[in-house]
């Protein structure tokens, strides 16, 4: 039987007479996509799209469903909205609370898609330097849902995330990275004055428990209260530092090393009893789109490990 992702499918290329326009509008691979429209194809018996070089046009068996597939399309989202609105999920306000790095890296694809889905729920955001300062504000009854590091001794629900990583970053003009490195030793970083962050920060502890795995103590060569300036300031050439991987834009022009030994840190969700619909809501759609390792990073220790 079709479902309804192949008929979400089907209409989106027709809607943009393209499978590539469609694809990167859901989000998804270009063979991903057709092996769906192909799939349901096989289920209705015939071909619903003539391919062309430039475009795609609908088959008479696809000018009788598409009205069908609208149809069905529509009749899910009227579905949705009524189950939502019942629960709660229509309007309201949503306490969160996280880390500066979280919200910087993990958290606005969340905050996107959540905005598209549930757009009449305000969220009310509170940062913290520490994940320590974050577990005392939610046992304090701060906030709805805390995202960060797991907590120690928590009673409530916490929900895995997935695991983040750290890079190293270098300008791309330091000695130590070499064409297509991608690794590099902490300890052959032992004799530099690190980019370091304020003791308030979390991130001040990770570092310093990275270095001592690598038997020696980071030196500030300048410390930073922003998350965010660390791998700006590290470029620019004052010293390496050690950053979550999901901080790092578009386009940036450092050099990013993983570590050696890695470095990690497990995200979760967390709350201080059964999270009621709206906070379930929130916590499935971060485990959709939090952005742990973002696909740009990637992209670039692959690459530099493949030598291009």
């Amino acid at each position: 039987m079709p479902t309804l992702r192949q008929f979400e499918y089907l209409v989106t290329v027709v809607a943009e007479g393209s499978f590539t326009r469609a694809a990167e509008l859901l989000h998804v691979t270009q063979p991903a996509l057709s092996h769906q429209v192909r799939a349901l194809e096989r289920e209705v018996g015939g071909p619903l799209l003539e391919r062309l070089p430039r475009a795609v046009r609908l088959t008479p068996m696809g000018r009788a469903m598409l009205p069908h597939a609208r149809a069905a399309l529509a009749d899910a989202e009227r579905a949705r909205l009524a189950a939502r609105q019942a629960c709660g999920l229509e309007s309201g306000e949503l306490q969160l609370a996280t880390v500066y790095s979280i919200s910087l890296g993990v958290l606005p694809p969340v905050l996107r898609a959540w905005r598209r889905e549930h757009a009449g729920v305000h969220i009310r955001l509170f940062e913290h330097r520490h994940t320590d300062e974050l577990r005392a504000a939610m046992t304090a009854g701060q906030a709805d849902l805390a995202v960060g590091p797991p907590p120690s001794d928590w009673d409530g629900p916490v929900h895995t995330l997935g695991v983040e990583e750290f890079v190293v970053v270098l300008p791309t003009d330091d000695p130590v990275v070499g064409e297509g490195a991608t690794r590099i030793e902490l300890g052959a970083l032992a004799d530099r004055g690190w980019v370091h962050y304020s003791p308030e920060n979390g991130l001040s502890d990770v570092l310093e428990q990275a270095c001592a795995g690598a038997s020696f103590q980071a030196r500030a060569a300048i410390r930073t209260e922003q998350t965010a300036a660390a791998p700006m300031l590290a470029a620019a050439g004052l010293g390496p530092a050690l950053v979550p991987a999901n901080i790092i834009p578009p386009r940036f022009d450092g050099a990013l090393l993983r570590p050696d030994p890695p470095v990690h840190r497990t995200l979760t969700a967390y709350t201080r009893s059964g999270p009621d619909p709206l906070t379930s809501a929130f916590v499935d759609t971060l485990a959709r789109k939090a952005a742990v390792l973002p696909d740009h990073v990637r992209r670039r220790l692959t690459s530099a490990k493949n030598g291009s």
